[in-house]
């Protein structure tokens, strides 16, 4: 009885490391998102404040399309300090039941398995590694028009299509208070 129960449970920590080592690499991962803003500001001057606004978040312009009026920024994403150590702490605590799991299982070597404990700084570093990469975000201003049925005010001057990683693009509608395109269906 005793054995099954240990078996099941070892199965399990097993499984649950598993899934932690998917969840460090998938902090590591580009979330790339395409979105449409509306924004009542006309294409030159929303474009000379988007400019300086990448240009303080430490972005540069590295393309310019003027025949489609798209600009390229790249800019250095910066790996969270918060993450590292808490993937860290994570890898710690999983791998101390993965040796509390293994002691209880093979008795005669219960003095090793604390020793696993060494590999969860592996989690912060390749975190940290990993996610400090170059990031680009490409902007298009289009001229808005509102068709007459449209929820959107007669005030909306310019349609912008942002691809960019998501947390960028929620910081950028959050700081020019724009306000996403629907499509409307007819």
């Amino acid at each position: 009885m005793q054995t099954s129960v240990l078996s099941s449970t070892a199965l399990l920590t097993v499984l649950l490391a598993i899934g932690l080592i998917f969840f460090i690499r998938a902090s590591t991962k580009a979330r790339i998102q395409v979105v449409q803003l509306v924004t009542e500001q006309e294409e030159e001057p929303l474009l000379q404040q988007l400019e300086q606004y990448f240009t303080q978040r430490a972005y540069r312009i590295v393309a310019v399309d003027a025949a489609h009026q798209q600009v390229t920024f790249e800019g250095l994403v910066r790996p969270s300090v918060f993450l590292a150590v808490f993937l860290t702490t994570l890898a710690a605590i999983g791998t101390l039941c993965l040796a509390l799991v293994l002691a209880l299982l093979f008795p005669a070597f219960a003095a090793f398995f604390p020793i696993l404990l060494a590999i969860a700084p592996i989690a912060g570093i390749f975190y940290w590694r990993k996610s400090a990469r170059p990031e680009r975000v490409t902007l298009q201003v289009q001229p808005f028009s509102a068709t007459p049925a449209s929820t959107y005010s007669a005030a909306a001057q310019s349609l912008l299509t942002v691809t960019g990683h998501r947390d960028e693009l929620a910081e950028l509608q959050q700081s020019f208070n724009l306000k996403q395109f629907e499509a409307e269906s007819a």
